[in-house]
């Protein structure tokens, strides 16, 4: 049992943690103070978007299927939200939604100005690059103040900024946990060393007691990632949708791919629209990939950095200055090798998401996008081979063979070499043999918290490494992301003039009338194969209530065309062209109106679409089920309605209003035609 002779040294084993001890404090202390300082509101933001928003009770079969047709309700708060109802569960989850408003939109335009077609192919980690970040970031995701309702909001009330603290508090605990770790992963193999079973006890059950903070920290950090990636893509999300689904004069998820968006900068043989090809693939995948990778990139870049920062710090204690200057060496050339051999990982990235968007729409081509898909794919792949390799040589193995190097050196250079001398006594010897079993022990603690200092630095240089890598590809992504916020806020509106009614203003406020009109295909270019023609000139028409008109013609000669002028879809060109429609309220004084459609005008398409939801939702559309509540509207006279257009076996056979299915598969095309025609 001599192995649990020896006395355990607490002191020094407090002495030698003491500094990390402090720092996990400090940690601590910071992080309480910063909560403290977010203010009560703000903290209730962050846990409220840590465990969800408001849920209801559970809800009975019948419940779930009037939240389904409701969708949504009004705010009572602020007359432009709404309040989404999501069902999940049996219960349903109310998510506040507010709409940017026009104002916020307008004054952002200046910040988004066009890139060239350079830096649209050729993303790069340059000065316009950190441009487009600045924009996205501090205009969308993180602006400096926004509306909450009740008025702006600055920015450190808003729930990223709890989010980034907590993430970043828990990041700083990693590191020291992790310098805690190494000091005491030393310390119980100098015990073992000299067969100090206490010392040894003591040690391991401190490395269990280590082993709880440790595990709790990487969790949060992994969850708090995902948070804020959430957090960022939903307000990213709203804000596009918001700028894309605009409405009249704007008008942009209809225009954007036709007419585009022009700059000074642009190639002029470039088809107009052409930057925004896959419009749903910027929207959706694009967005995804960007919040996901700017979430990932800050914890990827913070974390190694303060690794670097303190375990170097930790390290130049027992390497001295000329580990010290070695190890730094040993980061330049590591830098310089891999900053050498790094493809354009920015481009490749952008490329690739521009081919997912063309594999994505070209659904009638399916075969020819995905082999250029997978094309690019497999060429990024070996472009990598040697990338990866080069990369894995240089961190792994080069930073091993250095990182042996510099534990060497407080071993070999900056300790004194013991002399064994002459043994004059049994006692001496004793002291001498006690003595060097001290110091093989020393330095044998001294080599294993180097040891994991030095793997916990190389794994900090590793990510940072590969921090650079993720960099190009997010600049790839924000060009991408950039492009279509640029695109979308630079699409000029729809200008007609309105045609001065004089003395008729009586007899023609609820008319639609057309002047000079010429009706041509906007965007019409011979670069994107259509010809720049007029389809009608010098259209002059006026259609007044209770009275009927019919074009006709063969295929291809406008009829369509001049009801999309009509519903302001496509602008009316000519030099003296004017236009007239029903407004919502209108002065009869002035001669003019506020400039709004008249919600009765409609226009419908000769395709007929079918809305995903209920029976009684594709009725009534573009009305909501709320809107079909306010007006008072009963269900018999839905009922009326399909049976004037010879659809109303519709409801008994499909099971009722309230019933659910995929209607273009459903229905007939017939079916589909007269549903359409049941709207007006």
């Amino acid at each position: 049992m001599a192995i649990f002779s020896k006395p355990i040294r607490l002191p020094d084993l407090i002495k030698a943690q003491r500094r990390p001890l402090v720092l996990a404090a400090l940690v601590l202390l910071l992080l309480r103070s910063r909560l403290a300082s977010l203010g009560k509101e703000s903290i209730d933001v962050v846990a409220s978007n840590l465990k969800g928003k408001e849920t209801t009770k559970k809800l009975s079969p019948e419940e779930n299927l009037k939240v389904l047709q409701k969708i949504y309700e009004e705010d009572l708060t602020d007359k432009d939200a709404k309040v989404l109802l999501v069902p999940y569960r049996d219960r349903v989850t109310k998510v506040p939604i507010k709409p940017i408003s026009p104002e916020k939109l307008e004054n952002d335009k200046s910040h988004f100005p066009l890139l060239p077609p350079s830096a649209q192919n050729k993303p790069n980690i340059d000065l316009s690059f950190l441009k487009q970040l600045r924009a996205i970031l501090l205009r969308i995701v993180l602006p400096p103040s926004s509306w909450d309702g009740k008025g702006k909001s600055p920015l450190w009330r808003s729930k990223e900024v709890g989010i980034l603290t907590l993430h970043s508090a828990f990041l700083v605990l990693r590191t020291v946990l992790s310098i805690l770790v190494a000091r005491l992963d030393g310390r119980i193999v100098r015990d073992l060393v000299k067969a100090d079973g206490k010392g040894f006890l003591r040690g391991l059950g401190l490395w269990f007691v280590l082993a709880i903070p440790s595990t709790y920290t990487n969790s949060m950090i992994r969850h708090l990632q995902s948070i804020l990636s959430l957090s960022l893509r939903t307000r990213l999300s709203r804000y596009v949708n918001d700028l894309y689904l605009s409405s009249y004069p704007d008008l942009r998820y209809y225009r954007v791919a036709s007419d585009g968006a022009s700059s000074e900068n642009d190639d002029p043989n470039k088809p107009p629209g052409s930057a925004l090809d896959g419009v749903e693939q910027y929207i959706t995948s694009d967005v995804e990939s960007w919040t996901t990778a700017i979430a990932g990139l800050y914890g990827n870049l913070l974390k190694p950095s303060l690794d670097m920062l303190l375990f170097t710090s930790q390290l130049s204690r027992s390497l001295g200055a000329r580990g010290t200057a070695l190890l730094f060496l040993n980061y330049y050339g590591t830098v310089a090798i891999l900053r050498a051999v790094t493809p354009a990982f920015g481009r490749l990235a952008s490329v690739e998401a521009k081919l997912e968007g063309e594999y994505r729409r070209e659904r009638d081509i399916l075969t020819k996008a995905y082999m250029r898909l997978i094309k690019h794919v497999n060429s990024i792949y070996k472009i990598r081979i040697a990338y990866e390799w080069t990369e894995d040589y240089v961190i792994k193995y080069l930073w091993s063979a250095a990182g042996y190097a510099l534990i060497a050196v407080p071993i070999l250079f900056t300790r004194t070499k013991r002399s064994l001398g002459i043994q004059t006594s049994p006692g001496d010897a004793a002291r001498e043999k006690a003595g060097r079993d001290d110091a093989v022990a020393g330095r044998t603690e001294t080599y294993i918290s180097n040891r994991r200092l030095l793997l916990s630095l190389a794994d900090a240089g590793g990510r940072m490494m590969y921090a650079y890598k993720d960099l190009l590809e997010l600049a790839g992504l924000t060009t991408r992301i950039y492009t279509l916020v640029s695109t979308l806020h630079q699409l000029p509106p729809l200008e007609t003039p309105e045609i001065s009614l004089g003395q008729d203003v009586s007899r023609d406020a609820d008319a639609i009338i057309l002047q000079n009109v010429d009706v041509r295909v906007p965007g019409a270019t011979e670069e994107n194969g259509i010809q720049e023609m007029d389809l009608v000139s010098d259209l002059s028409l006026t259609i007044r209530p209770g009275e009927h008109l019919m074009i006709t013609g063969s295929n291809g000669v406008g009829k369509t065309a001049v009801a999309r002028v009509l519903a302001g879809l496509w602008p009316a060109f000519g030099d003296n062209a004017a236009i007239h429609r029903p407004l919502e309220t209108f002065d009869e004084e002035n001669g003019n109106g506020d400039g709004r459609p008249r919600q009765t005008l409609f226009v419908v398409p000769q395709r007929s679409y079918m809305v995903t939801g209920s029976l009684l939702e594709n009725i009534i559309y573009p009305d909501t089920y709320n809107d079909f509540v306010k007006t008072g509207r009963s269900e018999d006279e839905l009922q009326e309605i399909l049976e004037s257009v010879f659809l109303g076996y519709l409801k008994e056979r499909e099971g009722g209003w309230a019933t659910r299915k995929e209607w273009r598969d459903v229905l007939s095309g017939g079916e589909k035609q007269r549903l359409g025609t049941s709207r007006t």
